[in-house]
């Protein structure tokens, strides 16, 4: 069951390569980005939920639509903060802030496991891998005598902190749905609110971005929908901890087709992740 999370993970690293390709064209506006790749994810979703529906009456209950509107303003409010940095600032000086995302949600888990039963793992023996992956994360872009903050970089940490808050509030209320459901709701719920706040913006891109775009979009419902899946089968912190293979494969790719030297952090750093689900799969 571990391969849906390895997928997920795979899929998040040619998802983020294939949207700041995109950001990077200057006709591409934020908004117009957002709108028509909640668009994509919402149509390129429609036809599975006739096999996977799932709605509980539970979802309808007034606390679990407000957690629900909760994770629809996170989502948006992170994705603003993420596409506002991919945008104007370079890759590479994005990385340390974007990658604090399953940092962020480790310990946003272990923070909401103190508050409720059974929904977030407290295993110390899993806990412990988790927070050590996302720490080696985090260390091939510490440089010596060297602490570059713009508010470029301080806006996809903001990102990065919602997008984890929405991943925990969300595993509050996905029991009620199947993956695919959720995600349809919180991606048209965002698509709707995105259709208001940037209705000026909206003009159809040429034939080769709206490709893009909505090829990123299916990559995304791959990625979410195994996230999804592996929160309710597998652990919120166990799910993070082997999507966090997403860097290590983003590191290969980076090595086998764009012949991008690895440094010796980034190899002890995949070297770190690696050891750590190794110890979890293995212990």
């Amino acid at each position: 069951m571990i391969e849906i999370p390895i997928l997920g993970a795979l899929a998040y690293s040619a998802g983020t390569i294939l949207e700041r390709s995109i950001l990077k064209i200057k006709k591409i506006k934020i908004g117009l980005y957002q709108v028509f790749s909640f668009l994509s994810i919402v149509l390129i979703l429609l036809p599975f939920l006739y096999f996977f529906w799932k709605l509980d009456s539970g979802a309808l209950q007034l606390k679990n639509i407000l957690l629900l509107a909760g994770v629809i303003i996170s989502a948006i409010i992170a994705n603003l903060f993420v596409f506002y940095s991919e945008k104007w600032e370079k890759v590479t000086n994005l990385e340390p802030a974007r990658i604090l995302e399953p940092l962020f949600v480790v310990l946003l888990a272990i923070i909401f496991s103190l508050f409720t039963q059974g929904l977030y793992e407290s295993n110390i023996k899993l806990i412990v891998p988790a927070i050590i992956s996302a720490l080696a994360l985090v260390f091939p872009h510490i440089k010596k005598h060297h602490l570059y903050i713009n508010k470029y970089i301080l806006a996809a940490i903001f990102g990065s902190f919602f997008f984890a808050l929405e991943l925990i509030l969300s595993r509050l209320i996905l029991g009620f749905y199947s993956p695919i459901t959720f995600y349809f709701f919180r991606c048209l719920g965002i698509l709707l609110i995105s259709l208001v706040m940037f209705r000026k913006q909206i003009k159809l891109p040429d034939r080769k971005i709206l490709l893009k775009i909505i090829i990123a979009g299916g990559i995304w419902v791959v990625y979410r929908v195994a996230v999804y899946f592996g929160y309710l089968k597998l652990g919120v912190v166990f799910t993070t901890l082997i999507t966090m293979l997403s860097a290590v494969f983003i590191y290969l790719l980076a090595f086998l087709f764009l012949k991008e030297k690895l440094n010796w952090k980034n190899i002890l750093s995949s070297g770190i992740i690696i050891a750590c689900v190794l110890y979890v799969l293995l212990g």
